[in-house]
This record gives C-alpha cells, structure tokens and sequence, in this order.
C-alpha cells in the first residue's frame, strides 16, 4: 500500500533491515470495532436461545466457532459464519431483527 491508500491492513508485517542478527515480528490485530461488532453478535445469539428450533440452534452452533476465535480466524471465515447467521435471523422474522441488525452491521465492518 501507498500513503493515500484508504484501505486498512491488518495482519503481520515484518520489516528486515540490514543483514544479521535480525529478530522479531510486529503483530497488527483485527480492528477493535470488528471484534466489538463479532461480540454483538453472539451476545444477540445467546439471547435468542430460548426462541428458535434445534435446527436453528445447529445452524448457530456450527457458525459460533469463527467468531470466537480471535484474530487467527480469516475474515472469509468469518464471513461465512455471519451469513449463516443473517440467514437463521431472516427466517426467525420480528425476533430475530436484532440478531439480523447485528450480523449486517459486523459484514458491513468486514467489507460484505
């Protein structure tokens, strides 16, 4: 990337100068906001527990892994996962707009 690149990195970046002795690794971690937005969403799940049907509850389950894991899940990942949400949200209907509000709202900050 450019200086007047409007596009944020986050990942690993290492930088070698010189030739010897060199050691080291600067971690960049995933955006506070994505990871806030990732927390909204499971805490929206979790509210809606008592209100779907095993079926939904697998689809939730099976998604719930990629937003837990910290910065080691790919965004991709992640993507997926809140789709499979998005879409237990869509069909839940009136209960299941905050849910479906929180998921638009993490895709939008993962670029979706």
């Amino acid at each position: 990337m450019t200086a007047g690149d409007s596009n944020t990195f986050y990942g690993d970046v290492v930088n070698m100068n010189g030739g010897t002795g060199n050691q080291g690794i600067v971690h960049h971690h995933a955006s506070p906001a994505v990871e806030q937005a990732l927390l909204a969403v499971l805490a929206r799940v979790d509210a809606l527990r008592g209100d779907l049907g095993p079926e939904e509850w697998q689809a939730l389950d099976d998604a719930r892994p990629a937003l837990e894991a910290g910065d080691g899940v790919p965004d991709g990942a992640r993507r997926s996962a809140l789709r499979a949400i998005r879409s237990v949200a869509e069909a839940a209907g009136s209960i299941g707009q905050p849910l479906l509000d929180a998921t638009r709202a993490a895709l939008q900050l993962l670029g979706v």
